[in-house]
């Protein structure tokens, strides 16, 4: 089979690009290298067979190009994470970019069309166990162009066998991310901003890329919305206890107001971003202790029959072993 990844280099595109090789698929991943990681992705990828090709989903003449002869996309590829930046940006990019890549995936006859969304179009912290039916109301640029994106997808369905999968929090080997907050806990440099008690539901990257493969072969599921999360939901302080107990530390008691921390996140904003420097601290980087989500998962086991196989511990004992391995801990 013939498959296309866009964010092909980045965390979750990387470690589904490696999974579709290993089952023998013509693999060619579309993503930038922006950063070692990228880099380092590209290279290992490339080392198992896979194409990478260096190109934007902004750029729709090369879409074309790089979508023939496709039989199934994944499309990941997002401006997600930049605080600098203007908010057209991820307009550009989210949008536009899903729009290219829709187009041409018409046109070269696609036979699935997996479109990576994000649990951020629901937005503040919603009331109860989430589901698919829930109110979508993203509130920062990077949820309300996901959620027009989504939609966008979705509009292709007539023409496009379509599936939207809301991306839980993910973590897992490759991810860089979640190595701030191992070295911060090992280092007993992490303190808790608020209370701890908001919610989390992620998901281990290759229950994730199990799911989005069968995403991609699923009848039932087209045209559908479905959210992918891990086995549990859990707070921030259980989350912290977990990673603290697989790196043998102990968590610092100290506590700092939320609201203090938004306070400054927002001067930080206001101050750097006409500057286009990314602010050390930013509201969106704030939802990690201010958010809170618990999904329910019944959707995607009727429509997948998904059933992620790893506890959060046994997640972030692999993830601690990579990073060992790696020499990042």
């Amino acid at each position: 089979m013939n498959t296309l990844i866009t964010g092909g280099t980045g965390f979750i595109g990387s470690r589904l690009a490696l999974k579709c090789l290993e089952s023998g698929d013509a693999v060619r991943a579309l993503g930038q290298e922006n950063s070692a990681a990228e880099a380092d992705n590209r290279q290992l990828i490339e080392s198992r067979g896979g194409r990478v090709i260096l190109a934007s989903v902004t750029d729709r003449d090369r879409m074309f190009e790089v979508v023939r002869g496709v039989d199934v996309v994944y499309h990941l590829a997002a401006a997600q994470h930049e605080a600098n930046v203007p908010d057209q940006r991820f307009w550009d990019v989210n949008v536009t970019g899903t729009k290219n890549i829709l187009e041409a995936s018409v046109k070269a006859g696609v036979k699935r069309f997996v479109h990576g969304s994000t649990i951020g179009v629901y937005g503040p912290t919603p009331e109860g166990l989430i589901t698919e039916n829930s109110p979508l109301s993203p509130d920062n640029i990077y949820g309300v162009t996901k959620l027009a994106g989504e939609r966008l997808a979705l509009s292709f369905s007539e023409k496009l066998p379509v599936v939207v999968i809301r991306i839980s929090e993910t973590y897992g080997p490759g991810d860089r991310r979640l190595l701030k907050l191992f070295k911060a806990i090992k280092k007993k440099m992490f303190f808790m901003i608020g209370g701890g008690r908001n919610l989390h539901h992620p998901i281990y990257v290759d229950d994730l890329t199990d799911a989005l493969i069968l995403a991609a072969s699923s009848e039932r599921a087209l045209g559908q919305s479905l959210v992918l999360a891990g086995k549990d939901a859990f707070t921030t302080n259980e989350m912290v206890n977990v990673l603290a107990a697989e790196l043998a530390a102990k968590v610092s008691e100290i506590r700092v107001p939320l609201p203090f921390v938004l306070f400054m996140a927002v001067l930080a904003e206001n101050l750097l971003r006409p500057m286009r420097i990314q602010p050390p601290i930013h509201r969106r980087r704030l939802d990690f202790f201010r958010k809170s989500f618990s999904f329910s998962t019944s959707k995607a086991f009727d429509y997948l029959g998904f059933l992620p196989k790893y506890t959060f511990a046994q997640g972030v004992q692999e993830t601690a072993r990579w990073y060992r391995e790696m020499g990042y801990l």
